[in-house]
């Protein structure tokens, strides 16, 4: 995941016109469903552990999922 989209804004008090002002900020849209880290070779309490801390620090809403191989 990658921020490339680039969010521009004119400063405060500009006139209209003259183009889109300089880019502000880079953002990354991730759209539902989207699988944002895998871990391998990690004990599930540890790993559901780091995904919690981890997920607080995110904005958005996320879940846990286990992949059963050869189940």
């Amino acid at each position: 995941i990658f921020p490339d989209k680039p969010i521009s804004k004119k400063p405060a008090e500009v006139r209209m016109g003259n183009g889109k002002g300089n880019p502000e900020f880079y953002v990354a849209e991730i759209q539902p469903g989207k699988m944002l880290y895998e871990m391998d070779g990690v004990d599930e309490v540890l790993a559901r552990e780091a995904f919690r801390l981890a997920s607080a620090k995110l904005p958005i809403a996320t879940t846990f999922v286990i992949r059963q191989v050869g189940a």
